[in-house]
């Protein structure tokens, strides 16, 4: 996969409370990625950009909200969002990626 696509698959770590939670009890951790991208994608853009091994990748759509402003309504974009697991003893520190 080229350098290009990895960064266009990966629009960086999503920061919750709950990303946090899941990060410490399972090892997984979260991504903001492209609507368009698929596991296999993802899988391999998270190996090569942070050097680890990938071992399972959940994917999920988040709906857009729908805001109320002063001309009515308006919706926020919808964004597709990943859990990945890595293997055991592995780390990915955000600060330190090329």
């Amino acid at each position: 996969m080229n350098r290009e696509r990895v960064f266009q698959v990966l629009m960086g770590p999503h920061v919750s409370e709950k990303a946090a939670i899941v990060a410490d009890a399972n090892n997984q951790y979260v991504f903001k990625v492209a609507l368009d991208a698929t596991k296999n994608e993802i899988r391999k853009s998270v190996e090569q950009l942070f050097k680890v091994s990938v071992e399972d990748v959940q994917t999920l759509k988040v709906k857009g909200k729908m805001k109320r402003n002063r001309y009515g309504f308006s919706t926020k974009p919808t964004w597709k969002k990943a859990y990945v697991r890595i293997a055991q003893g592995q780390d990915i520190d955000f600060a330190a990626a090329e």
